[in-house]
C-alpha cells in the first residue's frame, strides 16, 4: 500500500498510536503536483490534502488511504492558504483522546470576493479524535503570535491535573510555549522561551514527556543544590487548572531536541526541563550531534531508554537520517550542575 493520492505528492508525516486497539495512524499531507508552499501562501490556493493511513499489525500492512480534508476543515478551507500535520509525531493523551500536531497559512481577511493572501500567518493547532480515530477534528488556532511546525506532550502536575505543553516553531528566534487545559483544543497564553533559541527562520524540533525513575524533582540552582527553587512559569494563567497545579510540582518530565546555535542548524542538543509546570527551567543542552544537524524526532521508551531519529551530516543538515539510542542518566549526568536557576536567562550552547 502507497501513502499517496494519483497526481500528488506526500509530505509530512507524523504517526500516532491507538493503545486500546494497538493501531498506528500515519498522517501526512498530499500536494497537487509540484506546487510550493510559497506558491500556496501567494496565491491564497490551498493545494494540500488532510490524510492517513492506518495498521492493525504494527506497521506489517496498511489500509487503503483515507482523505479526511472536508472532514476535518470543511468550508474553513477558503480561509486556509495551505497547511500540514507534523513533522514528527502525535500522541494519544489520557482521556484518550489521540492528538496531531499541525499548522495552517490562516487568511483572516477577505475583500469582498477577493482573498488578501499577503495577510496568511501561520498558526499551530490540534487535529484530534475522541473515538479511536473514527472521526477526526481541529481545535482552534494559536494565536496571536505567529507559530508553525509543533509538537506536544502531556504533563501531569502532583495535584493529578493533565495539563498539554506544546512547543513551536517561530522566527522570533525564540521557541514558542504553551499550555492546554482542554486536552489541546485551545491552548492559554502563548510566550516566547527565553532559553530555548531558534535559528534564522527557525526549526522544527521534538518533544516528550515522561516520568522519571528517580525521585528528583525540582531544577536547583548549583549553589543551591540541597534547597529546591520554584518560580511560576509566564505561561500560567489564571485557569483553574493551572492554578491547582503551580507550586506543586509535576510527576512528568520533558525532553526537548533541537539546533542549539543561534545563527545556523547546528550542534543538536537534548534539554531537560523538571518542572515544566511551575518554573522556565530547561537545562543548558547536552549535545547529541556535533556539527550541521536538522529536524528530529524524539520517543520515550521503557526503563528510562529514549530513541531520537534527526537530519544530521558534515557539510549540510539535511545529507542524511540518523539514529540515537540513549538513557535519562546520560542526559542528568550532564546537567547535574548545569541547570540554571528559575528565572534566569541562560543562554544555549553556541559554536
Amino acid at each position: 500500500m502507497e501513502a499517496r493520492l494519483p497526481g500528488h505528492r506526500t509530505m509530512n508525516p507524523c504517526p500516532v498510536w491507538e493503545q486500546k486497539t494497538g493501531r498506528v495512524y500515519l498522517f501526512f499531507i498530499c500536494v497537487w503536483g509540484h506546487v510550493t508552499e510559497r506558491q500556496q501562501i501567494m496565491s491564497g490556493r490551498n493545494a494540500a490534502r488532510l490524510c492517513f493511513i492506518c495498521s492493525k499489525d504494527s506497521g506489517y500492512s496498511w489500509s487503503d488511504v483515507r482523505d479526511l480534508t472536508e472532514e476535518v476543515i470543511g468550508a474553513e478551507v477558503k480561509h486556509w492558504a495551505t497547511f500540514a500535520v507534523g513533522p514528527g509525531h502525535g500522541i494519544q493523551l489520557q482521556s484518550g483522546r489521540l492528538v496531531i500536531p499541525a499548522y495552517v497559512y490562516y487568511i483572516p481577511y477577505r475583500f469582498l470576493c477577493f482573498r488578501l493572501p499577503c495577510k496568511a500567518r501561520p498558526h499551530s493547532l490540534m487535529i484530534y479524535s475522541d473515538d479511536l480515530g473514527a472521526t477526526w477534528h481541529h481545535g482552534r488556532l494559536i494565536k496571536p503570535m505567529v507559530t508553525g511546525e509543533c509538537e506536544v506532550a502531556e504533563v501531569t502536575g502532583r495535584a493529578g491535573h493533565p495539563v498539554l505543553y506544546c512547543s513551536a516553531r517561530t522566527p522570533n528566534r525564540s521557541r514558542a510555549e504553551a499550555l492546554s487545559t482542554d486536552h489541546g483544543e485551545c491552548f492559554q497564553r502563548l510566550a516566547l522561551s527565553q532559553q530555548l533559541c531558534e535559528p534564522p527562520h527557525g526549526c522544527q524540533g521534538s518533544v516528550v514527556s515522561f516520568r522519571p525513575l528517580e525521585n528528583t524533582h525540582g531544577c536547583q540552582d548549583p549553589a543551591r543544590k540541597d534547597e529546591p527553587t520554584i518560580q511560576q512559569s509566564p505561561l500560567l494563567d489564571s485557569s483553574q487548572g493551572l492554578e491547582q497545579e503551580a507550586g506543586t510540582g509535576s510527576e512528568s518530565w520533558l525532553l526537548y531536541s533541537h539546533p542549539t546555535n543561534r545563527k545556523r542548524r547546528l550542534n543538536l542538543g537534548i534539554y531537560l526541563n523538571r518542572t515544566p509546570l511551575e518554573a522556565a527551567c530547561w537545562s543548558h543542552p547536552w549535545i547529541l550531534h556535533c556539527g550541521p544537524s536538522g529536524y528530529s524526532d524524539l520517543a520515550a521508551l521503557e526503563e528510562g531508554f529514549f530513541g531520537c531519529l534527526f537530519e544530521c551530516g558534515s557539510k549540510r543538515e539535511c545529507e542524511q537520517i540518523a539514529f540515537r539510542l540513549f538513557t535519562d542518566r546520560e542526559v542528568l549526568s550532564y546537567v547535574q550542575g548545569h541547570c540554571p536557576s528559575p528565572g534566569s536567562n541562560s543562554e544555549p550552547i553556541q559554536n
